[in-house]
């Protein structure tokens, strides 16, 4: 047998008027297709776990949403564009009546597949974190940067992200003269502490 909890009930009551019937809707469908779901609040709103979490819907001034724990691997693709197009954190768009719902046919068929994947233990792939590309300082930048101490020691104190400022611009310019005369203009910045955006810095 599925499993309510008394805080759910609370949350659609306190819920705008226009989002109980909504609410109620699919915290209903949910239970009728699958009975041993197990309601509970995470995170301030209702979560529907079966075998792990499954789906979930929130409700807010205007709208409400509901969403899917692994959307990324169900086929109904519409899932995530939905939540692109309407930017927000549901998978069916913003719902502000029961009739911007899809048919009960298609929530109860893409509550299955979610039911499905739980039980096959499938599990959503942890997105890697992005690669810190290693910072090149070019040659002749190097070689400047020995002409003048206080340049040299100002850029290696810098953090990455500013040192990358510099480089970015120098290595930006279209014609040797131009990127001699950022460097130039580089080193007597350097050597007076500044960063490359100084001029940009509110006192």
């Amino acid at each position: 047998m599925g499993k309510t909890d008394k805080r759910v009930d609370a949350y659609i009551d306190k819920a705008e008027p226009f989002a109980q019937p909504i609410l109620m809707h699919l915290r209903n469908l949910v239970h009728q297709t699958c009975p041993e779901v197990e309601e509970t609040i995470k995170w301030g709103f209702p979560h529907f776990d079966y075998k792990g979490m499954m789906c979930s819907m929130a409700s807010f001034k205007r709208h409400c949403v509901f969403g899917f724990w692994k959307a990324a691997l169900m086929s109904d693709q519409s899932l995530l564009e939905n939540a692109r197009s309407e930017a927000s954190m549901g998978h069916l768009g913003k719902i502000t009546k029961l009739k911007d719902l899809p048919s009960d046919r298609v929530l109860i068929r893409n509550i299955k597949e979610a039911m499905k994947l739980n039980e096959q233990g499938v599990k959503l792939e942890k997105k890697k974190p992005a690669e810190v590309k290693t910072l090149e300082i070019p040659s002749y930048f190097k070689k400047a940067l020995t002409t003048d101490a206080k340049a040299k020691k100002t850029f290696h104190s810098f953090s990455p992200s500013q040192q990358r400022e510099y480089i970015e611009w120098i290595v930006g310019a279209k014609t040797e003269p131009t990127r001699e005369k950022r460097i130039a203009q580089a080193l007597e910045w350097l050597a007076e502490g500044k960063v490359r955006n100084w001029k940009y810095i509110r006192k």
